[in-house]
């Protein structure tokens, strides 16, 4: 009778040793190391922009609050509410402003993290989109701040009553001017929304522009949720959406997906 000597337990197929890893977990800890590693570069170049501009935060304040304080009666002054607020509103700017500069670096590391997994046409497709996106977004906000705030401010100070005094909390002010800045980045970011639907295959530049009347209704729409409630902002919001939409309907008609792009394409990895 012969008696195996080897260990059943390590024998079975069913069972594998613990300094043994399943291979397929490694790809997926590796990208979350990625990942770790490039979060940290976002929020390290975040905070090296932040203690440069630390030292100007009352300054870029002072800047910030230029289109208010132009349309201001003479005897009228911005106050602080909070006892606090004084300190650490223009400090909240100055962080908003340091994540502002630094969105190119954030978009650049995520592309990297995302590049190797596109094709090589996608790959041509998305960096243009993430400059042009940038781009457009910095535009918003430009515009809300050379275009919007005076017309606005304009309007809201010479419509107090009166024997009512125009006195505005820093930190109010500050939120409701960072929310002009995201509506209008985000607002002027329509061009891209309609070159992805196009690109992805979700609608076609024919059927985006047969439904031009709800986009101009819609534009109308969000300028009035998104505006103080006055027909200037509203309309200086709506008509740049709607003519940004025009311009992603024209460019969209570059971007209409091949049928056979599924077929032609191969993963980047296996491309040169």
């Amino acid at each position: 009778m012969c008696v195996s000597l080897q260990n059943p337990i390590l024998k079975s197929p069913r069972m594998k040793p613990n300094n043994v890893h399943d291979p397929k977990e490694q790809p997926f800890i590796s990208h979350l190391v990625e990942l770790r590693d490039r979060l940290l570069k976002v929020v390290l170049c975040v905070l090296v922009v932040f203690s440069g501009l630390a030292a100007y935060a009352n300054e870029i304040y002072t800047l910030l609050a230029g289109p208010l304080l132009k349309h201001m009666p003479a005897n009228s002054t911005m106050i602080a509410i909070d006892v606090a607020s004084p300190f650490f509103t223009p400090f909240k700017l100055a962080l908003v402003v340091a994540v502002f500069i630094s969105v190119p670096v954030i978009l650049y590391q995520l592309w990297a993290f995302v590049a190797p997994g596109l094709y090589r046409r996608e790959r041509r497709l998305m960096l243009p989109l993430l400059v042009a996106s940038t781009f457009l977004f910095y535009l918003g906000a430009a515009f809300a701040y050379f275009v919007v705030f005076p017309l606005v401010f304009g309007f809201l100070t010479a419509a107090a009553p009166t024997g009512v005094a125009v006195m505005t909390d820093i930190n109010k002010y500050l939120d409701f001017v960072l929310t002009l800045f995201f509506a209008f980045g985000v607002c002027f970011e329509v061009p891209i929304f309609t070159i992805v639907l196009v690109w992805t295959g979700l609608a076609t530049p024919k059927a985006l522009a047969e439904q031009r009347p709800y986009v101009i209704v819609g534009a109308f729409t969000i300028g009035m949720l998104l505006t103080p409630p006055d027909a200037i902002s509203q309309t200086l919001l709506a008509i740049p959406m709607w003519l940004l939409f025009e311009v992603g309907l024209l460019f969209s008609r570059f971007f209409v997906r091949n049928k056979d792009y599924e077929g032609d394409c191969l993963p980047s990895e296996n491309q040169d």
